[in-house]
């Protein structure tokens, strides 16, 4: 039986450097698909995403993934395990994730969409931005305030936890920070929307939502996709070393939050909630 995946994987690879060549071993970022499939206390069962991942806290990505997408709810989660069904084949059964749920399936337009997951909605700004108001409440002014010098701080401390990273140079990564810049969590993977996803099922998991005094960090840009598993998290300002995409920041604009773009170093753009930065 094949083992588990792990997040890396070890290749042998010819590098040239100049006119010289070597022959060595390198570690790649591993990326491999996960199913995430539902069942019901009445035996129902119904497959709702199928996303490439790295492999690594794989239930938290299941569970986050549903609570952005809306889908599901913590509460309504009996338990998350590796599928260990007898037609599935040995070598997908650490590929395939089974929620057993508490509830009946939802019945919702977005399950029979069965979509192979992607930086892709398929439909227009407006229609996403109606279908988050339908599900989303703005997010409250609260408390969180920060500094400059704290967001100053944030890709330098989201780099150097990066474990995966600092062995492949090729993974994502999403972190929870506090106002003071305290890293409270952090995933990485090679889909941005996935580690989102991971740090977002933890918080779910652990019965932390909503994260209404932290700010998350992504590496590289922020898309709409982001911003909707932010808000469905309750987190009241992102921030990225890159830009924001147009959805990005209207969704921000929309729902009362603070976006940050182009972090690096000892400067920033913020798109959206200026009011929560002290300056």
């Amino acid at each position: 039986m094949r083992t588990r995946p792990g997040p890396t994987t070890r290749m042998r690879i010819r590098e040239i450097t100049g006119s010289v060549t070597t022959d060595r071993r390198d570690d790649l970022a591993t990326e491999e698909p996960l199913e995430i499939r539902l069942t019901a206390p009445d035996g129902a069962r119904k497959t709702v995403a199928i996303t490439m991942r790295t492999p690594g806290h794989d239930f938290e990505l299941a569970a986050g993934f549903l609570h952005g997408e809306g889908l599901v709810r913590p509460g309504e989660i009996a338990a998350i395990a590796y599928c260990t069904d007898e037609d599935l084949p040995p070598e997908a059964r650490y590929n395939t994730v089974t929620v057993r749920l508490r509830v009946p399936i939802p019945d919702l337009p977005a399950l029979d969409r069965h979509f192979l997951t992607s930086s892709a909605c398929g439909v227009c700004g407006s229609a996403s931005l109606d279908a988050l108001r339908d599900r989303c409440a703005p997010i409250p002014q609260g408390t969180l305030r920060l500094t400059p010098e704290i967001l100053y701080g944030l890709p330098d401390a989201l780099r150097q936890a990066q474990g995966v990273f600092g062995k492949t140079g090729g993974l994502h990564a999403a972190g929870l920070f506090s106002a003071t810049g305290r890293m409270a969590g952090l995933r990485e993977d090679v889909g941005r929307h996935n580690a989102v996803d991971k740090l977002v099922g933890w918080a779910a998991l652990a019965e932390r939502l909503p994260l209404a005094e932290h700010v998350l960090m992504v590496s590289g840009r922020t898309s709409y996709e982001i911003m909707q598993k932010a808000l469905a998290a309750g987190i009241p300002a992102v921030c990225a070393v890159s830009a924001p995409s147009s959805l990005a920041v209207d969704v921000a604009r929309d729902f009362g939050m603070t976006l940050v773009g182009f972090l690096r170093g000892e400067r920033c753009n913020v798109y959206a909630g200026q009011e929560r930065i002290q300056t």
